[in-house]
């Protein structure tokens, strides 16, 4: 998996925003105070939230940003496809098994399986955390679906 620094940093610009109600527009300098970011960065962050459509932005002197919909139904996943695209790829290598003729694989590709199975357990989770859950703290108690010692399921 990679989690960039902005996918981090934008979840806690768009949990800043979540903070206070989701309904009433938070400036960009309040986020960036809140969160040590310049102002210029955080305008960036917010506004891949924005074209995300989990932010909406109001100009003007009372101005900034809110959520575009309730922080129960904007889940971590969707802030991480907002922000970066793919945490974690379907595709882990550049080739099928075998269509590359200097491929070593010749059989299925165990390496692949597991992140493609890993990949899918973490979306499922980061699917059932939502903005909602950060701000009451709830996260910690959110099960992974990963246990130490557990079979891997079979990919399909």
């Amino acid at each position: 998996m990679h989690l960039l620094a902005r996918e981090e940093v934008g979840l806690r610009c768009l949990v800043q925003v979540a903070a206070r109600g989701g309904r009433q527009p938070l400036s960009i300098a309040a986020v960036a105070e809140a969160e040590g970011l310049s102002i210029e960065y955080a305008a960036k962050l917010l506004r891949q939230l924005r074209l995300g459509e989990l932010v909406a932005s109001t100009r003007g002197a009372g101005g900034g940003y809110r959520l575009a919909r309730p922080a129960d139904t904007i889940t971590v996943w969707d802030a991480l496809q907002a922000l970066g695209g793919d945490a974690w790829p379907d595709e882990s290598c550049a080739c099928a098994p075998g269509e590359r003729v200097d491929c070593t694989r010749t059989s299925r590709c165990a390496m692949t399986t597991l992140w493609r199975t890993l990949g899918r357990q973490l979306r499922a989770s980061l699917e059932n955390i939502t903005l909602a859950d950060l701000c009451r703290g709830e996260q910690s108690v959110i099960p992974l679906p990963v246990q130490a010692g557990a079979p891997l399921p079979e990919a399909r």
